[in-house]
């Protein structure tokens, strides 16, 4: 049965709050390893196309998550592979998925891990869904795996992009955190990862050599519309594919996009809330550029008393 890995982020463009980087694997039988598994999964699952009938949508989180829709939908289509059921908190959904994260985070004044979780839903209400999913994927023989995140804080974020030279840099950083994780088994089932393309980055043989450990990486194909390497000299045979819009593409990406965005999102309502505590009036934001002047703004004075760098909350491009 092979792996297929998808990875995708949220929270690239802004220039508040943490950027977060997440790995979804899950492994098929050979007849699915080039299927599209919306369509396998259709019982339980649905794209932004299809009615709205109960079924979990799985997307790009753009299409999935608005500051309009709230978090309910988002919270629910990510709901089963997440420990939502047994993490009451966000400090404990983070030592699941990202235990790195934890001290980078505990440095962060804003942050507490103490948001309740689910966040937007009950959980009831989503249990048949989830359940769905649950016995749809055996049925089809998808065995999940274990989800991985990276979170990257401004401050971290800012001393990456001075080293690297460019905001892109952060990006290899986290996707090389993320081949690091032991995603997949030790066992000889080939892995097929697909990965949303790093802006317009065409190249990555240099970025993905530096992340593996043992092998070499082959390039196949360098173009804007994919770039293809595989791993030589390993047990398993390891292919990378690199797309635009891959979350269009592979459910497993999409399935990444949607956790990479839930996370920041319930990670920015505590960033809000602290700032909101301290500034009288001041309206949330979520980060990105225009809005974030102004927020930042607001905060600059309460910043300053509490001794904070502006490093330490403004990301450079």
């Amino acid at each position: 049965m092979p792996w297929i890995v998808g990875i995708d982020e949220a929270g690239y463009g802004p220039n508040l709050g943490p950027l977060v980087m997440t790995a979804v694997a899950c492994r098929v039988p050979a007849a699915l390893a080039g299927a599209d598994l919306w369509q396998a999964l259709a019982p339980a699952v649905r794209r932004p196309t299809d009615p709205a009938d109960g079924r979990l949508l799985v997307a790009d989180s753009k299409l999935v998550y608005s500051t309009a829709r709230g978090l309910a939908g988002l919270e629910a289509g990510v709901m089963p592979l997440l420990p939502l059921r047994a993490c009451p908190t966000l400090a404990c959904l983070i030592g699941r998925l990202c235990p790195a994260a934890a001290a980078e985070l505990g440095g962060e004044v804003w942050y507490t891990g103490a948001s309740t979780l689910p966040a937007a839903i009950a959980a009831d209400e989503w249990a048949a869904a989830a359940e769905r999913f649950e016995l749809t994927s055996r049925e089809r023989q998808v065995v999940w795996g274990q989800v991985r995140s990276v979170v990257v804080c401004p401050r971290r974020f800012n001393q990456i992009v001075d080293q690297g030279g460019s905001k892109g840099a952060v990006l290899g950083h986290g996707l090389a955190e993320l081949l690091r994780a032991g995603l997949i088994e030790e066992d000889e089932e080939p892995a097929f990862f697909f990965i949303d393309k790093h802006g317009g980055r065409n190249t990555y043989a240099a970025l993905l050599q530096s992340a593996v450990a043992e092998g070499f990486v082959i390039a196949h194909e360098e173009s804007r519309q994919r770039s293809v390497y595989s791993i030589a000299g390993r047990p398993r045979a390891i292919r990378l594919t690199f797309q635009p819009r891959a979350d269009a593409e592979h459910f497993c990406v999409a399935l990444a996009s949607m956790i990479s965005k839930y996370l920041r999102e319930v990670l920015m309502r505590e960033f809000n809330r602290f700032w909101q505590e301290r500034v009288p009036g001041l309206k949330p934001t979520a980060g990105y550029p225009g809005d974030a002047a102004r927020f930042f703004q607001a905060i600059r004075s309460a910043a300053r008393q509490l001794g904070l760098a502006e490093e330490a909350l403004w990301r450079r491009k």
